[in-house]
Parts: structure tokens; sequence; C-alpha cells
């Protein structure tokens, strides 16, 4: 017994040592604003889009709280970009996504979605556009580039997609526009709602967008000099001290809150906008043609069998978010999944995003969650489950 625990200990020492070994690999790439990260606190990382992500700053509940009563600061370089640029870069860019784009001006921002053959949903970033044919793609967690490149081949359009050297930050919270202010001046607010602007600080060059994946008020920066990642971090976080400006990560917490989707989690390559009840982003009766018009028409006429809804999940309060999938039950059939659960601190009780058979879909149901130490019971209820009309982040 005593040579047993002698070994487990050499072999704790061991793994111990190879852990103080580990190093960040170049295959996964690092953002311009990774060191600053890790000199503000950043103690750990997830990856997302092939680079990494900070995901902790030490209390996710304190990162909460940062950003809904002051302001953080978030490194989101993994938004990558893919421009498209080219005397038909706005027929290309139509023809990828079922949002009608025939409204939407130079200098504006629309939230898209991205479809494949079958109608279902390969991305849903943030489109911006830059000039008539100047656009980026600000990417949700999937690989764009290559299908927007795969796409162009035969597309007979005459496009150039690439990967610019973009890497973007959030300022996000309700103190954002007075950092913005302290940066920029007092023009900066100006600046509305899904718009965007080009500008510079101190020879620094930015565009700026009022976007964010927060649900509160807040900016996008994207740098187009990465070697400047490292000042641009500082100049923002010495410029919002005096409002209470912390380093941060995109919140768990506000974002179920909100009723954001998240790629890999709310929706996949297998989930249809129809599902979701993001209709007013497919318009399949334009006369533009896009890929996945015919199936999406088809889904609309036929309607769909299972429906995303809001969950009020009883018990008490999750000590994280869930990492896998729960089952959700309903009579002892299996009728749907948790995708995104999570405790929120400020409504004081567990919420979550699932999909499930639109047979118990309806609002007050209840339903049978089977998580990690047993099953619980839950609520179907609307979404957002906070500020429902968004009236935080179009101030």
């Amino acid at each position: 017994m005593i040579l047993g625990i002698g070994v487990l200990l050499e072999q704790i020492e061991e793994n111990m040592i190879q852990l103080e070994k580990f190093v960040f690999g170049t295959q996964i790439r690092k953002s311009p604003y990774f060191d600053a990260t890790v000199r503000w606190g950043a103690k750990a990382f997830s990856v997302y889009n092939h680079m990494y992500i900070p995901r902790d700053f030490g209390d996710p509940v304190q990162n909460f709280w940062n950003l809904v009563n002051e302001a953080i600061l978030c490194d989101v370089a993994v938004e990558r970009q893919v421009e498209i640029t080219g005397p038909d870069a706005f027929k290309f860019m139509q023809m990828l996504t079922p949002r009608d784009l025939s409204k939407m001006s130079v200098g504006q921002c629309k939230y898209i979605l991205i479809t494949n053959a079958d109608g279902c949903i390969l991305n849903d970033p943030i489109l911006l556009r830059l000039g008539e044919n100047h656009f980026w793609i600000s990417l949700a967690d999937s690989d764009i580039l290559l299908w927007a490149q795969g796409v162009s081949v035969h597309s007979g359009f005459n496009v150039t997609i690439r990967e610019p050297d973009v890497s973007p930050l959030q300022l996000q919270g309700p103190k954002s526009g007075e950092v913005m202010k302290a940066l920029f001046g007092e023009s900066i607010v100006d600046l509305n709602y899904y718009w965007l602007r080009e500008v510079e600080l101190d020879g620094i060059p930015l565009i700026v967008s009022r976007t964010g994946w927060s649900s509160e008020l807040g900016y996008e920066l994207y740098l187009q000099d990465g070697s400047l990642g490292d000042e641009l971090w500082e100049k923002i976080m010495a410029a919002g001290t005096q409002f209470g400006l912390k380093p941060g990560h995109t919140s768990s917490i506000r974002r179920i809150e909100g009723g954001m989707l998240s790629y890999h989690a709310d929706v996949d390559i297998n989930t249809n906008p129809y599902e979701l009840g993001l209709d007013r982003l497919v318009n399949p009766d334009m006369e533009a043609e896009f890929i996945g018009k015919d199936a999406l028409i088809r889904i609309r006429k036929n309607g769909v069998s299972r429906k995303q809804v809001g969950l009020r999940i009883e018990g008490a309060p999750l000590k994280e978010p869930n990492t896998t999938f729960w089952d959700i039950n309903k009579n002892g059939n299996i009728v749907g999944k948790v995708t995104s659960a999570v405790y929120s601190p400020r409504l004081t009780r567990n919420i979550a995003l699932a999909i499930v058979s639109t047979e118990v879909a309806d609002i007050g149901n209840v339903v049978d969650v089977s998580m990690r130490h047993g099953t619980v019971q839950a609520s179907i209820v609307e979404t957002p489950f906070f500020d429902p009309k968004k009236k935080i982040v179009t101030a």
C-alpha cells in the first residue's frame, strides 16, 4: 500500500511537471491582444475559429456584474473576418444569405444567416458593408472563409475572397459610451445601432460599429493592423479606468438572458431558421437567388417539427453553464434537449435555451430535464428572459 501511494505521488508530480511545460502551439492562432489579456489577468482560454479566446478572468459572476453595471473590454479577435470585394461582391454576398440585402446601405451592419442547400445554418455572423462592393463577414464559429471560396469557384462572379488583417475588440456595458467619448470625442455617440464608422486613434486604424454580443449597450472596434494590438488594448483600458472599465470575456449569463444564440450550441448545420424563430432573416420571396432558397420555401410551406424555447429550470442554482446537452422528457419520451443553461444572479433562477418538439413547445408546459445528478422539472417560458424589447442595447 505504501509503495502504491509512493508511485501515485510520483505520477502526480510528473503530471505537474508536464503541465508546467505546457505551451500554446502554433497551430492555434493567438490574437494581437493575447499578451495583453494575460497581463490583465486572463486565467483560461478556449478555442474558437481556430484561435485562442480568453474565457476566464477569475469570476464569471463578477464579470457579469461588471458588464451590466459598468463596462468590460473583451478580446474577440476570434470573430475572424471574411472580406469580399470585386465588381460582383454585392451579388455574391446576396447569394450567400437568405436575408434581403437590397436596402443595406454602405456603412451599415446586419445580422445575417449563411445557409446551405438544405436551408440549414452554417453561420450567423454580422455583415459589415464598407463600400458598394466591399463587405466583411464577422464570423461565428465555423469555416465560412473556405465555404465562400469554394462557392465562388464556379459561381461566375468576379470576386476576391480573403481574410484581412482585422481583429475586433468588444467594449460592452452601460459605461461603454463614456469610454468611447473619452477615446474619440463627443461625435462618436451619434453612431447609431448597427452602423459603422472608420476612425483613427492616435494613428491606429479602426472600424468602429455599434454592435456586440452582450445584449448591452456596446461597440466593436475592428483593428486593421495586428501589430498594434497591445497598444490599442492599453489605450482603451487607460481611458476606461475612470468609468470602472474591467478586462472581461463574453458573458454566458447575459447572452442567455438576452436569448442570443451560440453557434454549435443553440444552432448548427442541422438547424434551420424557422426552428429558431428567425423568419425575419429569411426572404424566400425576393427575386435574387441564394443558396438554400428552394429548401427554405419548402420548410416554410410544410412547417417545422421542433422549435427553440426558453426554460426556467427548477432546483438549486447551477454552479456553471452546461457542458453537454441535457435531454428533455415528457411522459417518459425524449422531446428535445437543453442547448445553453446557466444560473442568472439577477433573475435568481436557472434559465436555459432549448429545442423541443412543437407538440410540447407551448408557453407554460412543464417538462423534465435530465441533468448529470438527476432529473428536475422545467417550465417553458418566453425569451428573451430580460429586456425583451431590447431597450438597453438600442438606447
